[in-house]
């Protein structure tokens, strides 16, 4: 069935981080420069097709390589230490066209130099949890030999870590008006770095067999929200940020806007306003500020799911259906529209009356428990890996940005500084977050406005940034957000 797919793409997925989001996108970026094609669409966005790395030896060597250590303690003559870690990653080692790893001997001085390096780079590891298989573990992203894509341990391509919300990433940006500029910045974070050298010694001189891969599909060919994640990447990636230390703020960034894209869209389906998010600065005790956020996000929440709601309502509206219903067999020919539009499986058994208004409220059931299993929980899994959406402080959900989220946000729009208030109007215009009384008075009723409470709230923030070092008052009427590498430049 294909609705959530038709209003958002195929697909938003909720079991992902920001980082390994990141991560996939950086996978179709590799493969799509190799083709000389990065951020290029030539006119044809749709299907997006690339042939992604799978580098087996390299990750055989870093994640699949338990005797290493184990042989490197016992002591041995350099080569019988060689000659016996070769004897056991050729047994051990899976998904490589020849178990045949000797020609790293004649690339290191020693086998203890290849024990140090492989141990530095797999300190390296994102996302290290205890229960990853070893063929879903991936190294820091240095350049194009750090990069490839989730495995089975039987080298088939899965969808649990990577889940296709990087390819969307991908395309968001090739659709962005600032495609072509940013497409260079991103090529530099594909080669260059001593890392990536280091891996690429790591790996035979062979020809991989790359299968070609392309499920994603994303149906808008312009959006707001893609010229707005395309803004802030362009921004950290030009801006004074060492390269590899921009790279959490481009994580946590991106799942903020796949968030934002979501709800975006769906308020346009809903017909409703469009989202924003009210943002408790962490207070000691309850405010109504805290109040107000835990309403606003259970009031979000809710979008997509009526989003999918308005979307069959849509197709009950349109002429099409119509006609079939003042048909000679109404039914079955509003059954057959449906397996047409949505792809409604013919084998699934309609339980209901065979009766046309039941039909759709049929669709929404099914639509409903299918959207609930991953897309409906799409805002709260990104906005809480983003650093936007927290329980701190209170058992409810509510949107309360972290430090880490702060930083990146003044990183990305605060060239050298900004008047604070020019900030908080800035946060509201382009990400709809709602911290001060200016931009709370905006989207508030009268009943709901306290001003007050927003002006703490204002007040609170400004506290937490001038002890992160990004903001400095000049007197009681001027202060400044500072970004604190530019101001040092």
């Amino acid at each position: 069935m294909w609705i959530d797919e038709q209003i958002w793409g195929h697909r938003l997925w909720d079991a992902t981080t920001p980082w390994l989001i990141f991560l996939e996108f950086l996978g179709v970026a590799e493969a799509k420069d190799r083709d000389q094609t990065l951020l290029d669409d030539q006119g044809k966005p749709y299907p997006l097709k690339f042939k992604p790395a799978q580098r087996m030896y390299i990750r055989n060597i870093l994640y699949n390589n338990e005797p290493m250590l184990r042989i490197a303690d016992e002591k041995l003559a350099d080569s019988a230490s060689w000659d016996k870690w070769l004897s056991a990653i050729a047994n051990r080692a899976q998904g490589v066209p020849l178990r045949d790893f000797s020609y790293l001997r004649k690339r290191f001085n020693s086998f203890a130099d290849f024990v140090a390096l492989v141990s530095m780079l797999r300190g390296t590891t994102i996302e290290n949890g205890p229960n990853k298989r070893w063929s879903s573990r991936f190294v820091f992203p240095f350049g194009r030999h750090a990069l490839y894509e989730d495995l089975s341990l039987t080298a088939s391509r899965e969808y649990i870590n990577f889940g296709l919300p990087g390819e969307l990433v991908y395309q968001m940006l090739c659709r962005s008006s600032h495609a072509a500029e940013l497409a260079p910045e991103i090529a530099k974070m594909l080669d260059g770095d001593p890392c990536d050298r280091l891996l690429q010694i790591m790996e035979p001189d062979y020809d991989e067999d790359r299968s070609t891969r392309g499920n994603s599909y994303l149906p808008y060919a312009r959006h707001d929200t893609f010229d707005d994640l395309a803004r802030d990447w362009l921004s950290l990636l030009k801006g004074p940020l060492p390269r590899f230390d921009s790279y959490p703020h481009l994580a946590a960034l991106t799942a903020l806007h796949l968030l934002r894209y979501q709800l975006v869209v769906a308020a346009a389906h809903c017909f409703a306003a469009k989202p924003h998010f009210i943002c408790e600065i962490i207070a000691p005790k309850r405010t109504p500020v805290r109040e107000l956020s835990i309403s606003n996000f259970q009031l979000n929440d809710t979008l997509p799911s009526r989003a999918v709601d308005a979307y069959i309502d849509a197709i009950g509206r349109s002429d099409e259906w119509e006609r079939r219903r003042q048909g000679e067999t109404p039914f079955p020919d509003c059954r057959r529209l449906l397996i047409d539009i949505v792809r409604w499986p013919e084998d699934d058994e309609y339980s209901g009356q065979p009766d046309v208004a039941e039909l759709l409220t049929d669709l929404k059931r099914a639509a409903q428990a299918r959207h609930r299993k991953h897309v409906a929980a799409v805002h709260r899994s990104y906005g809480a890996g983003a650093g936007l959406v927290s329980r701190r402080g209170t058992s409810q959900l509510r949107y309360a940005p972290t430090d880490a989220l702060l930083k990146s946000l003044i990183l990305a729009n605060v060239e050298t500084r900004m008047d604070y208030s020019e900030f908080l109007d800035l946060l509201y215009r382009r990400y709809g977050l709602v911290i001060g009384e200016r931009e709370a008075v905006q989207v508030l009723s009268d009943d709901e406005f306290d001003r007050k409470s927003f002006q703490m709230n204002s007040a609170r923030l400004e506290r937490r940034l001038r002890t992160l070092g990004m903001l400095r008052r000049l007197s009681d009427a001027c202060a400044y957000v500072e970004n604190p590498l530019s101001v040092r430049m």
